[in-house]
């Protein structure tokens, strides 16, 4: 850890735990986007550090907000589902519930849920089923919380064409890909998928609205430790109105990736049907309701549209030098947005038995 990160890491606690002496912390997860620390207290307590980067989030107050509305609203509701917990915002003693550094980083502090642990990838549909199930929980606990309380935290997320239109404007009509093979690749199968990007927007008058998590990716589902219960559902940055298909697309984009999302080959990625009937099962159980027809009818399209998107979003950073998601080594923004494009691909080529197995699910 660099000096520099430590002495921030240390204003950060200074604000929050004024006092507090023989605080240990160490790296937690492995975000994309920002940075988590896992703090121990001297008395043994867990808490959890994060830092925000105001490149990612231009509106960091609009970020704060909807996590304070969204966590308040959920610990209320939570005590209907026994088995259920979420993490809550700790306030600094003058009641402030985050902290805005000297880089216009933001830095706050929540909860740790103790007996819990996380999955990169699922290894059965028994974990999808869970995962299901707790989404469609978190869509029904929400359902009463009126999506027009919250702020758009990222404008235009989830909106395709304005991902593609990025993408066109750093590509631009002469940039050269440098005889890249894998960035011939990714243009190539960008060009093919173009006509798709208008799916979800096009039909989004027909399309079921709510609050949704807007990242419902396997890796922010927690599971009780040594059980394949999910038991809860983090990092609510990107809460906020959207379609119901946008959450499910999301989920059902990672939870059937076998593979995860960092695998050694694109070329392995396929889409697995016994994850995606699993996911299915556990969310048509706890809220088969919230899906009108015109949303059963895109699901699984959806699926496919939000790895392409990905895909684009991958790509794009990586065309324009790396500055939006987190890398480690050369290259890796390119990697995974070939991981998500071939996703893409293996939905489409099994979207005929998904549909079938969808009808019979809910037939």
């Amino acid at each position: 850890m660099s000096r520099s990160l430590s002495a921030e890491i240390r204003a950060a606690l200074d604000f929050f735990l004024p006092g507090q002496a023989d605080v240990a912390l160490k790296p937690l997860g492995q975000g994309n986007i920002n940075d988590s620390f896992l703090v121990r207290l001297a008395a043994g307590r867990h808490l959890v550090l994060q830092r925000l980067y105001p490149q990612v989030f231009p509106d960091l107050s609009a970020v704060m907000a909807n996590m304070r509305l969204v966590t308040t609203h959920l610990g209320r509701a939570a005590a209907s589902e026994p088995g259920l917990v979420f993490f809550r915002l700790v306030a600094a003693p003058d009641g402030q519930d985050h902290w805005i550094d000297g880089s216009g980083c933001c830095w706050r502090l929540l909860t740790y849920l103790d007996h819990t642990r996380t999955l990169a990838s699922l290894a059965t549909p028994t974990q999808a089923e869970a995962i299901g199930g707790l989404l469609g929980a978190f869509h029904l606990l929400t359902g009463d919380l009126n999506p027009d309380l919250l702020a758009d935290p990222l404008p235009d997320f989830h909106v395709t064409p304005r991902y593609l239109t990025r993408y066109d404007a750093v590509k631009g009509p002469n940039h050269a890909f440098r005889g890249h093979r894998q960035e011939a690749q990714c243009r190539e199968m960008i060009e093919h998928l173009r006509p798709t990007a208008t799916l979800l927007e096009g039909a989004k008058d027909q399309l079921s609205r709510r609050v949704i998590h807007g990242d419902p990716k396997a890796a922010n589902f927690l599971f009780a430790a040594g059980e394949d219960r999910a038991v809860s559902l983090i990092d609510f940055d990107t809460v906020k109105p959207g379609l119901v298909l946008h959450d499910l697309g999301d989920c059902l984009r990672s939870c059937c990736n076998l593979q995860g999302e960092h695998p050694a080959d694109p070329e392995s990625i396929t889409f697995d049907p016994e994850m995606f009937q699993g996911l299915m099962t556990g969310y048509l159980r706890r809220a088969a309701h919230l899906l009108a027809p015109p949303d059963r009818e895109l699901l699984v399209p959806a699926a496919a549209l939000i790895s392409f998107e990905l895909g684009l979003r991958f790509f794009t950073d990586h065309l324009e030098g790396n500055h939006y998601f987190k890398v480690s080594r050369p290259g890796e923004n390119l990697h995974r947005a070939l991981v998500q494009l071939r996703l893409n691909h293996s939905i489409r080529s099994q979207q005929a038995e998904l549909e079938h197995r969808l009808a019979a699910l809910l037939a």
